[in-house]
C-alpha cells in the first residue's frame, strides 16, 4: 500500500475523542465514535493502516487464528464482500483486509499517519487532555482512547557493538518492508518464540547458513492451513452470525472451547485419543480447547507435556538438536504456544546450526556477526526476533500524565495496575483498549476481544454523553477489586509459575504480573455488561 499523506492537525484544535492507533481496535474505534457524531482524530506512527498486520512483515508473517473468526463482525457488508483465500492468511492478505475496511468505512480521512503521540496531559480544570506528537501537533480532546495494541513496542537486546557489525539488523517487528535479500546468505535469527518460529520456517532453504540463537525451546504445534474453495467460503459466510454469538462467549474468543468436559473423566487411553485429534486439527485448540486442567493442574499439564515431547521429538533427527530444541524446563500452554509449519525440521538441514544460549548467552556484536560466551558466528543478516515489551510498553512511551501531573510510566514502573484493563484510577477519560490485565493476545483471539471493548469504550462515552457528565474514571477501590480479581484468577494457575512475556520476565525491573485477563473472554464479557448496567458502579463520574 502507498504511504498515507494526511494534513497535520495543527496546534490547539480540539477534538471530541483522539484514538491513537489504527490497527484492528483503532479502526474500529474510529468508527464506532463517528457513528455517534464526534469530532474524531487517529494518530498512527505507520504510513498506512493495519497496525500489527502493517509493521509484521517478517518473512512467514502469518495469521494462527482461523481467518473466519478473524474479522469484524458488525458488518454484514464487510463479511459478505471479503473473501479470505485460506484457513491462516498471510501477512499481506490480512493487511489487504483491514485497508478493505478502512476503504469501505471511509476512515483515512480522519487519521494522520507517520505520527507518534509523545505526551499527553490531563487538564482537571478543563477536563480535557492536550495531547502532543511528533510532528508538532498539540490539540485538545474530551477523550484519549489507546488502541495501540498488547504487542507494539519492540524489545531490542542490548547487545553492545551493533553499530560496529558490518553487516544488517532487523527487528521482526520492524522489519523493512521492502524485504532483505537472504539468498545465499548467512543468517542468524535470534529468538525462537512465535515470529522466529514462523521466520526460520520460512527462509532455511533460502539461505546460505542459518544460526537460530535460542534461549527458550517452544512446545510448537503443527499448523494445518489449506486453500479455501468456494463452498467453503459460502459456508463459513453462512455461519457468520453463529459464529458471532459463539465466539463472545467462548473460553478464548475462538469458536472452540473446552467443550471435553474434565480431564479427570477419561482414561490415559481415551485422553491420548483427544490429543491425537486436536493435534491433527492444527489449531490453537490444541492448546486452548482440549481440558481446563491443562492450564491449572501439574498433573494433567505434565502428561500433555509429555505428548507434545513425543511428538517434538520425532521430528528431529539429531539427539543432540533435539536436547536443545525439545522444551523440559516449563510446561505446556504455559507459555505462549506458537503454530508451525516446517519449524521443527528446519534442523534436520546441514545448513541450520541452533546454539542455546542459556548456556552461552550472547555478549556482543562483532564487525562480521555475533559473539556468544564461547564462540563466534560470521553473519551477513541479523534478525532479531525478540518480542515486545507486552502490554504496558506502546502506552508508557507516551508520557501520559493523569491527575496533579501523575505519570502513568511511573506506576506502572512500580505496580501495572488497571480497571478491567480499559481504564486506570487518576487518568479520567483515558480508555486502554487491549490494555495490560483484559484479555488479550495472550489469550483470546484478538478481533474477538478488541472488538468487545471497542464497545464497552463506545457505550461508555454515550453514557457520559447522554447524561451530560464530562469525565469517568475507576476509583481505587473498584481499581483494587479488580486487580484482586484479576490476580486471584492468574494465581490459581500455572501460568504465573513461568517465567514469559505473559508475567513481563522478559523485560527487566518490570513488575510481575500475569498481563492479560484469564478468566475467560465470555466471563469477561459479562462482567464488563454488569459494569455498564450498573451505570458504572465503582467509577467516579463527574
Amino acid at each position: 500500500m502507498a504511504d498515507q499523506k494526511t494534513s497535520g492537525a495543527g496546534e490547539n484544535e480540539r477534538y471530541d475523542a483522539i484514538v491513537v492507533g489504527a490497527g484492528i481496535a483503532g479502526l474500529y474505534q474510529l468508527h464506532r465514535l463517528r457513528e455517534l457524531g464526534l469530532k474524531v482524530k487517529s494518530f498512527d506512527a505507520a504510513s498506512d493502516v493495519a497496525g500489527t498486520w502493517y509493521w509484521n512483515c517478517y518473512p512467514g508473517a502469518r495469521v494462527d487464528s482461523q481467518s473466519y473468526v478473524y474479522q469484524y463482525w458488525f458488518s454484514d457488508e464487510l463479511i459478505n464482500e471479503w473473501n479470505w483465500s485460506e484457513r491462516f492468511p498471510a501477512q499481506p492478505e490480512t493487511e489487504r483486509y483491514l485497508n478493505f475496511v478502512a476503504d469501505k468505512l471511509d476512515l483515512r480521512k480522519d487519521i494522520q499517519f507517520n505520527t507518534r503521540v509523545t505526551a499527553a496531559d490531563w487538564d482537571d480544570d478543563d477536563h480535557d487532555w492536550t495531547v502532543r506528537t511528533d510532528q508538532g501537533d498539540v490539540v485538545k480532546t474530551k477523550f484519549l482512547i489507546s488502541c495501540t495494541g498488547m504487542l507494539s513496542a519492540p524489545k531490542v537486546p542490548p547487545f553492545p557493538g551493533h553499530e560496529k557489525f558490518r553487516g544488517q539488523i532487523a527487528h521482526t517487528a520492524r522489519y523493512p518492508r521492502e524485504g532483505i535479500d537472504l539468498a545465499g546468505k548467512r543468517v542468524g535469527v535470534v529468538g525462537t518464540g512465535a515470529t522466529g518460529i514462523q521466520v526460520i520456517q520460512t527462509i532455511a532453504d533460502e539461505v546460505g547458513e542459518l544460526v537460530v540463537f535460542q534461549r527458550t525451546a517452544q512446545y510448537g504445534v503443527p499448523m494445518r492451513n489449506y486453500k479455501f474453495t468456494d463452498e467453503e467460503r459460502a459456508h463459513w459466510k453462512a455461519k457468520a452470525h453463529e459464529l458471532k454469538d459463539r465466539v463472545q462467549q467462548t473460553f478464548t474468543g475462538f469458536d472452540f472451547d473446552l467443550d471435553n468436559g474434565s480431564w479427570h473423566d477419561y482414561t490415559k487411553e481415551q485422553r491420548r485419543e483427544i490429543l491425537e485429534k486436536y493435534w491433527a486439527d492444527g489449531s490453537l485448540a490444541m492448546w486452548t480447547g482440549t481440558f481446563p486442567e491443562i492450564l491449572v493442574e501439574e498433573e494433567a499439564n505434565a502428561e500433555v507435556s509429555e505428548f507434545a515431547r513425543e511428538k517434538i521429538r520425532a521430528r528431529i533427527d539429531d539427539p543432540a538438536v533435539a536436547e536443545i530444541v525439545v522444551p523440559t524446563a516449563y510446561g505446556f500452554g504455559t507459555y505462549r504456544v506458537p503454530l508451525e509449519n516446517g519449524f521443527y525440521d528446519a534442523f534436520n538441514r546441514d545448513n541450520v546450526t541452533v546454539v542455546d544460549v542459556r548456556e552461552a548467552p550472547i555478549e556482543c556484536f562483532t564487525e562480521t556477526g555475533l559473539k556468544t560466551a564461547d564462540a563466534e558466528y560470521d553473519l551477513d543478516v541479523v534478525i532479531l526476533a525478540t518480542g515486545f515489551d507486552a502490554g504496558t510498553g506502546s502506552l508508557t512511551q507516551m508520557n501520559i500524565h493523569g491527575r496533579d501531573g501523575r505519570s502513568l510510566s511511573e506506576e506502572w514502573g512500580r505496580d501495572i495496575r488497571s480497571t478491567l484493563g480499559l481504564q486506570v484510577a487518576g487518568y479520567p477519560n483515558l480508555f486502554t483498549v487491549a490494555g495490560p490485565l483484559a484479555p488479550s493476545t495472550a489469550f483470546c483471539n484478538m478481533t474477538t476481544c478488541l472488538q468487545q471493548q471497542v464497545d464497552w469504550v463506545t457505550d461508555c462515552i454515550t453514557y457520559l454523553l447522554d447524561k451530560g457528565n464530562v469525565s469517568i474514571e475507576p476509583s481505587v477501590e473498584k481499581q483494587d477489586e479488580w486487580v484482586q480479581h484479576h490476580d486471584d484468577t492468574a494465581n490459581a494457575t500455572l501460568m504465573v509459575k513461568t517465567n514469559s512475556w505473559y508475567t513481563g520476565a522478559n523485560i527487566e525491573g518490570k513488575p510481575r504480573r500475569l498481563l492479560s485477563y484469564i478468566g475467560g473472554v465470555g466471563n469477561y464479557r459479562r462482567i464488563c455488561e454488569e459494569v455498564k448496567d450498573s451505570g458504572y458502579a465503582g467509577f467516579m463520574i463527574d
